[in-house]
């Protein structure tokens, strides 16, 4: 981004501390800045929430928030295309057995697809949000922008990224990617914003109880959805019975009611046999994953194997690994170490130093293409 030329900015504003310092810091800057905020929550089909007034009390309070900017906010409604792009194949992966990222699914379908779409008819040069990661322009190394991780090691937001096109990386901006979390709070601090800000949560947007399961219970509404069924050891004997294999994730150990000296942890959902499989902690090592659906971010597909840095989950310390391209747009990833809990259904995001490759999802083994 060119700090001397003057841009007309969509901010997209949640409510939290990040949003907001990116509206102050492009409106410090002398951009023509105005906030968008997206109304997605819907309706409880079993009255757990009222998202009417949800939603409601949502946008006064970035409402507000713009208003002491000095700021503009539209509210745009897309509570229909959530519900098509991020929550039905959220839906439809817990079905599969899958545990399912929604950002990952939202932000290049909905924030930089239709939100962006929206705000480039509307007039606007780009799109901002609180991202922690960064974008590089054009260069003779590459001919495109590049999506790089956030200076902040911490916050780094470029995982849920990965997903975006070209096109949308090139009108994104993220004005916090230089900056530290620890900085931008103090900031809103200093500011008095504090009690104006939203409560940060770590909780899926769309479930404002933050029990998935319930929200997973209301929306498939599917008996045998919630039958109980086998937990299986890894040579096949039963050990117990799980309350539905939508309350489990690879990798878990807590819940599942199996006394033994040593631990028990999924290790796989089998959804077609309506089944939960366990094993112990060596169990859970992979050396090896296939990922689909995979999207060349910073670079071109390439037609052999490369070396990355592969992380598998947005807290997972990136293995050094082969990714090896195949030709239905998946690849395989042959990990130098075995890693832990690798979770079908989660990303798999591949870096060459601070340079996010690309990326895509974790298919279930049995499954892969």
């Amino acid at each position: 981004m060119n700090p001397k030329k003057r841009m007309r900015v969509a901010v997209a504003m949640s409510g939290g501390v990040d949003s907001l310092k990116t509206a102050a810091f492009l409106k410090a800057q002398g951009h023509d800045v105005f906030g968008v905020h997206m109304r997605v929550l819907p309706e409880s089909r079993n009255g757990r929430w009222d998202a009417r007034k949800v939603n409601r009390e949502k946008e006064d309070a970035v409402q507000r928030l713009a208003s002491r900017l000095g700021i503009e906010l539209r509210v745009v409604d897309l509570r229909e295309a959530f519900d098509r792009l991020v929550i039905q194949p959220f839906l439809t992966a817990y079905r599969n057995g899958l545990t399912p990222n929604p950002c990952t699914l939202c932000n290049p379908a909905v924030k930089f697809g239709i939100l962006l779409e929206k705000a480039l008819e509307g007039g606007v040069d780009r799109l901002a949000t609180g991202h922690y990661a960064r974008v590089l322009p054009p260069d003779d190394r590459f001919p495109g922008y590049r999506l790089l991780r956030g200076r902040d090691p911490a916050k780094d937001q470029s995982y849920f990224l990965f997903g975006l096109d070209r096109k949308s990386l090139a009108k994104a901006l993220f004005p916090l990617g230089e900056l530290r979390k620890d900085d931008v709070r103090r900031w809103a601090a200093s500011e008095g914003y504090t009690d104006l800000l939203s409560a940060e949560s770590q909780e899926i947007c769309f479930v404002p109880s933050g029990h998935y399961v319930e929200f997973l219970e209301e929306r498939i509404g599917d008996a045998a959805f919630s039958v109980p069924g086998p937990i299986l050891n890894t040579d096949g004997t039963v050990l117990g019975e799980h309350r539905g294999v939508f309350r489990y994730t690879v990798g878990q150990r807590r819940g599942l009611g199996l006394p033994s000296t040593e631990p028990y942890y999924v290790v796989a959902i089998e959804p077609e046999r309506n089944a939960v499989r366990v094993g112990r902690a060596r169990d859970l090592e992979r050396d090896r994953l296939i990922v689909e659906k995979v999207n060349w971010v910073s670079m071109d597909p390439p037609d052999r194997p490369i070396r990355a840095c592969v992380r598998i989950r947005y807290r997972h310390r990136a293995a050094p690994a082969f990714v090896i391209p195949r030709d239905d747009a998946s690849a395989a990833v042959r990990f130098d170490r075995p890693q832990r809990a690798v979770t079908p259904g989660q990303a798999a995001v591949f870096y060459d130093g601070d340079t996010v490759l690309g990326g895509g999802t974790i298919a279930r083994e049995g499954t892969q293409g």
